[in-house]
């Protein structure tokens, strides 16, 4: 048993409360003890094993900061085993027991790491095992085991959850098998007692291979069999068809279209609308690549809904891009979005005669299109608000600010969530319940996401895959700039940027920070040092680039700033004079990073562009080329070449492709960061899955798990997944993936 208050910090630090949460705390990596080393041929700075007798044993008290009246204690011994002697040293409160025990002609085990003091080899707090008349053969197990080094906190050491886990150990023989015996047995797998005994007890490397191997598709069948599960369940729900007209809406506005779509665009627009002809809510992730037409196919399916009768609403995560997402939808609806919310005063009530499901007067086929964010003002919201609630209004477009309990639908027929990662799960699920019946779904994610993440963290939702630019689209150019190492770069990167005003083109400068934290000492941090390295750094912040670029290198350009904290009309403004061509230079946070569209807007510099992810650097890098001229973006860093942060530029640069990006996004980084926080819930539970490197298992627990769930969705003949399942689901995790 343990005791209480190791239960209670292995609870509250690591979230381990039963016998089976500790069984399932993997070892996250083991140490070996090394082979047994003579005295005489000890290396330096490595872990080593010996076997020697003790021959001497002192016990120094001596004085010290911590101990001024001279108790501090310090534990000299000298072991041999022959060929040579070792000294071994104790401090403080680790002295008391190996003075007890490490008595002269004691015979011992000893292992730790080999250093120098005083010009003499030593192990400072070794491990040891006494040895009692152990045999040789004991001698060379305990000195070949591999030690398993448990994930732990500051409260909690390796070594005591791993003496709690041997405690609990024998349980794991009572542990009851999640996969189906034939499953098991076809792909040559351990069974779980096995595999959890040769986890966190190896004799070999193989023990641990076979038991991660076996723990991996535990791990990617359950999580698989609550994703199909949903899925099927999905299929159960009602819903009503949402099938447009010959003659609709949509077909005016595909009239209307100056250009042809691509052929990715047709697809994937096929394939929602024959999710969206069926009687059960679709659940649908629609990816792609940067600039690749997202908003076209989305924009589509909201007509689509409109000309059956419903209305859709559209989830932007920020005001900044629902605010473009706004200006785009009506500038390519043009006279089909009628009295948008840019005009003065609201229509009055005998105007153009209302129709059902949103459809009004104006153009024969017009849908109102309204704008619904924190910031409007009183009038404007009412006005929306009663649009939603009576109809008039077709498509609405706005932040977190839909999700209200105030914010009533006429007919909620399609939910689209752009930029996904950035809402929980409540936050979606609230929207989605405004609709008489369950709404389709689409959710839009503009970061491209490997294969296997998309199963796993959006593994409920068919996928659409947009991977085919839309003609006229320009390549761009990216470099990276090395400002530290040749500061010419930096000031050639100006030139060039003016070069493109020159030519008719505009600018981006993106900025780690906004700059006014400095107004505030609290958050202004340390003063610069003027013979310091901090003022030799390129101004990394928004507000101070902008004021040194307009004194300094881009004198005598419009350059203006765009940042999180400004009013929502002011940064409406900034964006309408950008997109005007009024604006030369727009010096930015990243909240341009995605949705929006100026195709006169050529070169872009990032500042600090190590401080960027890969996947937000391509997000950003997408914001230019979005026109017949080609695209520049130009990565400023001070980092090393040789460091893992030039590593990573060097790769954004070489590559416009996002998917290949994405996955040395993910292999840089802890897969946590990259599934994200509102992936959470049962994602989390992923031990030793890792989402690229074991692909093939995913997609066949994919392909299990959908045939195990289509003969027995109840799992009714499979007590020990459906306990597993229980375990991966408690409520808060159950939720999530009810309402994802």
């Amino acid at each position: 048993m343990l005791g209480p208050a190791t239960a209670k910090v292995m609870a509250e630090h690591l979230g381990l409360r039963t016998v089976g949460d500790l069984l399932h705390h993997y070892p996250r990596r083991y140490e070996e003890r090394g082979q047994l080393t003579h005295l005489a041929d000890l290396p330096m700075d490595e872990h080593v094993t010996v076997v020697a007798q003790v021959a001497d044993a002192r016990l120094h008290t001596f004085a010290s900061a911590k101990a001024p009246r001279g108790k501090g204690q310090r534990l000299e011994v000298t072991i041999t085993d022959g060929s040579g002697r070792l000294q071994l040293v104790f401090f403080g409160n680790g002295v008391h027991k190996p003075h007890k025990e490490l008595l002269p002609g004691t015979r011992a085990m000893f292992a730790g790491k080999v250093s120098v003091f005083n010009r003499r080899l030593q192990l400072a707090h070794p491990a040891y095992e006494l040895l009692r008349g152990d045999s040789e053969e004991a001698v060379e197990t305990w000195a070949g085991a591999l030690i398993p080094i448990y994930p732990a906190t500051a409260k909690l050491e390796s070594w005591k959850i791993g003496k709690a886990v041997q405690t609990v150990l024998p349980s794991a023989q009572e542990a009851l098998d999640p996969l189906p015996p034939a499953l098991r047995e076809g792909r040559g797998l351990l069974p779980l007692p096995e595999a959890l005994l040769k986890i966190h007890r190896p004799h070999t490397k193989a023990d641990i291979a076979d038991a991660r191997a076996r723990l991996k598709w535990d791990e990617a069948f359950v999580l698989q069999v609550a994703l199909a599960r949903r899925r099927h369940a999905d299929t159960l729900l009602p819903a009503v068809p949402r099938v447009p007209g010959p003659d609709g809406i949509l077909a005016a506005f595909d009239d209307r279209l100056p250009f042809t779509l691509t052929e990715g665009q047709q697809k994937v627009s096929r394939e929602i609308f024959a999710d969206l002809a069926t009687a059960h809510p679709m659940h649908r992730l629609l990816q792609g690549e940067v600039g690749s037409g997202k908003t076209m196919v989305a924009l589509r399916a909201m007509l689509a809904v409109v000309d059956a009768g419903g209305q859709a609403a559209m989830l932007a995560p920020t005001e900044v891009l629902a605010q473009q997402h706004h200006r785009s939808v009506t500038e390519m609806m043009g006279e089909l979005a009628s009295w948008g919310l840019w005009r003065e005063a609201p229509p009055q009530k005998g105007g153009g005669g209302r129709r059902e499901g949103g459809m009004l007067g104006g153009a024969e086929h017009a849908t109102k299109v309204v704008l619904l964010t924190g910031s409007m003002g009183m009038a404007a919201r009412r006005q929306a608000l009663l649009d939603l609630a009576t109809g008039e209004a077709g498509i609405v477009i706005g932040t977190h600010a839909l999700i209200e309990d105030k914010v009533q639908f006429h007919d909620l027929g399609l939910v689209v969530v752009d930029e996904q990662h950035r809402f929980g799960v409540e936050q979606r699920d609230a929207l989605r319940g405004k609709g008489k019946q369950p709404p389709h779904l689409l959710v839009m994610t503009a970061t491209p996401i490997p294969r296997t993440v998309a199963m796993t963290v959006f593994g409920d939702l068919e996928t659409s895959v947009l991977d085919q630019l839309p003609a006229g689209r320009s390549p761009i150019a990216s470099h990276v700039v090395p400002a530290a190492d040749k500061p010419h770069f930096l000031a050639r990167a100006w030139e060039r940027v003016r070069e493109e005003v020159a030519a008719g083109h505009q600018a981006y400068v993106v900025c780690p920070r906004i700059g006014d934290e400095e107004d505030d000492p609290k958050k202004a941090g340390k003063k610069k040092d003027p013979e310091g390295e901090a003022d030799k750094r390129p101004p990394l912040a928004v507000l101070e680039v902008a004021d040194q670029l307009s004194r300094g290198p881009l004198q005598g350009l419009k350059v203006e700033v765009l940042h999180g904290r400004m009013h929502p009309d002011d940064k409406d403004a900034v964006m309408r004079r950008f997109a005007a061509g009024e604006t030369d230079v727009l010096v930015a946070t990243t909240v341009i990073e995605v949705g929006v569209n100026v195709p006169n807007a050529t070169a872009m510099v990032i500042m600090d562009a190590d401080r960027f992810g890969v996947s937000q650097l391509h997000q950003l890098r997408g914001r230019v080329g979005r026109g017949s001229a080609p695209g520049l973006c130009l990565l400023v860093t001070e980092m090393p070449e040789a460091s893992p942060a030039r590593q990573r530029l060097a790769a954004v640069a070489s590559t416009l492709d996002g998917f290949e990006l994405s996955r040395i996004d993910l292999e840089q980084r802890r897969e946590g960061d990259v599934l994200g926080q509102a992936q959470s819930g049962a994602r989390s539970s992923l031990r030793v899955l890792a989402v690229i490197e074991d692909e093939e298992v995913i997609a066949e627990a994919r392909q299990e798990a959908a045939a195990v769930v289509a003969a027995d969705p109840e799992l009714e003949r499979l007590p020990g997944l459906r306990t597993a399942l229980d375990a991966l689901l408690d409520e808060e995790r159950e939720q999530y993936l009810e309402k994802g």
